[in-house]
């Protein structure tokens, strides 16, 4: 009977590196490794930015109306529990939601676009403003030096604006393509609220059976994600334009309702958008009303800003959307380079998505707060 000789297993541990080129140090070689897997990662991510650019007027519309989903997919949920055709139920809740949004906007767009002129018109002469008090403060700045500054600002903003105007009147392909974008998204958004789980189930599908679930867990969370940020960021808009418009109607200020508006946009930009309308707000308080106005009104804005950034993010969205302030300066700054200020709209949902979904993915565990099955 001849004796079996077993071998020993052999770990991954036992399993030798290559051997390093002689006089290289292994840091350098480690180094390598992980410099030409990175650049790896980059160009992957660089390859798919681009084709994403490239398919922009059907990408932008598909995460639009998931954004606007995430908005009328409850109220769709509890009809349908209420023993209606879901069918019926979207519909009803869309038309409501249309009906609201054209409402709104018969309201407010007219007299805002009305005001505009005069509004550009005052934001630039609080900057005159503005450059008077700092050429007469401890700066060691000539007026004409800030003067010079703020014309040479102006110049280039006029110069740009003229450029854009000209590039939209020199194409009706442009109004074309926005029509075109602004319907396909209503309509994915009236598919997405209607059958919006029966299309996740057949994209799932097309992963193999190992992996499903995980890929269930990860579309879940990110819905769940894109949800919470929808819910809380027009929640904040609403405050901070509503208490900032009453700060401004009760110094008497002009142009509340375009400002007011200005302020409700501008808070779907976090941190940028905060800071860019309570400054347009600041400046036309000065102009208009003189400096014991802009005073008050900066004092408001950075109360409700506070309110904002202590209060409100913390309570709707810390759960379920935990982004460091430089995190979010920095996905706001890529996507506005990238993309204009469309970019810096979805780029805040956008890496909060990615950054949820990439660990379960990898195999951990959803947070608690997006857990689908907890």
């Amino acid at each position: 009977m001849r004796a079996t000789v077993l071998e020993p297993t052999r770990k991954d541990s036992d399993v030798r590196r290559p051997p390093r080129p002689p006089g290289v140090p292994r840091g350098l070689v480690t180094a390598a490794e992980l410099s030409w897997r990175f650049l790896v990662v980059v160009a992957a991510i660089a390859v798919a930015g681009w084709a994403l650019w490239h398919v922009r007027l059907v990408a932008l519309p598909v995460f639009l109306a998931m954004l606007l989903a995430t908005l009328l997919v409850p109220p769709a949920d509890a009809l349908a529990r209420r023993g209606m055709a879901r069918g019926a139920a979207t519909a009803i809740v869309f038309v409501i939601a249309l009906l609201v949004a054209v409402a709104l906007g018969a309201l407010v767009v007219p007299p805002f676009v009305s005001e505009l002129g005069v509004l550009v018109e005052t934001v630039a002469g609080g900057a005159q403003e503005l450059g008077r008090l700092i050429a007469s403060g401890p700066f060691g700045l000539s007026e004409r030096e800030v003067q010079r500054a703020i014309d040479s600002a102006a110049d280039r903003l006029q110069s740009s604006s003229g450029s854009i105007a000209s590039g939209v009147l020199s194409g009706a392909m442009i109004f074309g393509q926005i029509l075109g974008s602004a319907l396909l998204t209503l309509v994915l958004v009236f598919f997405f609220v209607k059958d919006g789980g029966r299309i996740w189930d057949w994209v799932a599908g097309l992963f193999p059976s190992s992996v499903r679930r995980r890929v269930h867990q990860a579309g879940d969370t990110s819905w769940a994600v894109l949800g919470a940020y929808m819910r809380g960021v027009v929640v904040v808009a609403t405050v901070d334009a509503v208490f900032i418009g009453l700060g401004m109607a009760a110094v008497g200020m002009p142009l509340v309702l375009p400002l007011a508006v200005l302020t409700f946009v501008a808070a779907f930009v976090p941190i940028v958008g905060a800071v860019v309308a309570g400054a347009a707000v600041v400046l036309i308080a000065l102009v208009s009303n003189g400096v014991g106005a802009a005073l008050i009104v900066l004092a408001i804005v950075l109360l409700v800003q506070q309110l904002e950034g202590n209060v409100l993010y913390p309570m709707i969205m810390q759960r379920t959307m935990e982004m460091h302030p430089v995190a979010t300066l920095l996905a706001v700054g890529t996507g506005g380079v990238l993309a204009g200020i469309i970019g810096a709209l979805v780029a805040i949902p956008l890496t909060a998505v990615v950054a949820t979904t990439l660990p379960i993915l990898r195999g951990a565990d959803p947070p608690e707060a997006l857990d689908p099955d907890g």
